[in-house]
């Protein structure tokens, strides 16, 4: 391959990346070319774009994108892997579809400039996702306002109660 195709192909693989930062990738080498294609699919359904790409040419996009983390990783097959609001729900997408496709291998990614390891990927997928984590934090700070308004409603309703009790009593 010419010097000035590889620069196409790597020009076109940095341009179907865009501005993402965090990525995937996965050994889909065991797998049969009519489950790849219904990965695909599936996978398009959710908006996450699955690319295989010679690892020198993806090197050479992801490096001039200024993503170096996966260079460890991009070593036989493999196949760049994106999407999905957050990368706990791209790595909860992949990790289920690993369980499912026999042969699909989840080879490691790249979070913040940070490698990630098959494991780390896995543990990721593990996590509460980006919406989860919100809930837990407006959770966290209505809190002391319920509390709050529980402490100042719990003398009243006593009160209310007891007049309401002795206002019985006398009819």
């Amino acid at each position: 391959m010419s010097k000035y195709i590889k620069e196409m192909i790597a020009s076109d693989v940095r341009n179907r990346i865009g501005d993402v930062q965090e990525l995937l990738v996965v050994d889909p080498s065991k797998v049969d070319a009519i489950t790849t294609n219904q990965l695909r699919l599936s996978l398009r359904e959710k908006e996450v774009s699955l690319m295989l790409v010679k690892n020198s040419l993806a090197r050479m996009a992801l490096n001039e994108a200024g993503i170096s983390a996966l260079d460890p990783i991009l070593e036989g097959p493999s196949a760049l892997v994106w999407g999905c609001e957050d990368i706990v729900a791209l790595s909860k997408e992949m990790a289920k579809w690993a369980k499912e496709i026999k042969g699909l291998e989840i080879k490691g990614g790249t979070v913040d400039g940070t490698t990630l390891s098959a494991a780390d990927v896995e543990a990721l997928s593990k996590s509460p996702g980006r919406l989860e984590l919100i809930g837990q934090i407006a959770g966290l700070a209505l809190s002391p306002g319920s509390r709050l308004v529980g402490a100042l409603l719990g003398p009243g309703g006593r009160v209310s109660g007891q007049v309401k009790a002795h206002s019985e009593r006398e009819e």
